[in-house]
């Protein structure tokens, strides 16, 4: 049986803080969202993170979650994708929980989250 994959949140790339506050704020404007603070970057609801420096991908990255991720990760490695292994961080039982892949997508680095209900 196939992994199921859902969007957690689309990562967006700025060159400072008061750039990341800025987009931040015209998104959750748009789209009526909750503006919230966050220490690396600014969020615009639960679907945006402006970056308040660079990270990985050109553009930013995306953040898919699913509810086995290692799972995930086997079946996605049988699809011919690799992973960069110093993204990789785990919970207190030793178990993955957020990976990034190795490569870009249009620009944006792709990093799969352990759902957490």
């Amino acid at each position: 049986m196939e992994c199921q994959f859902e969007l957690e949140h689309i990562g967006i790339n700025t060159t400072n803080n008061s750039e990341a506050l800025e987009l931040a704020k015209i998104l959750s404007d748009l789209f009526n969202l909750k503006l919230r603070h966050g220490q690396k970057s600014e969020f615009a609801g639960a679907y945006f993170e402006c970056m308040k420096s660079p990270y990985f991908g050109e553009n930013g990255h995306i953040a898919m979650r699913t509810y086995d991720l290692e799972k995930a990760v086997n079946e996605l490695r049988e699809k011919g994708m690799d992973f960069n292994l110093e993204t990789a961080t785990y919970d207190e039982n030793k178990r993955l929980k957020n990976i990034y892949l190795a490569d870009e997508f249009g620009g944006f680095a792709i990093h799969i989250l352990q759902y957490n209900n």
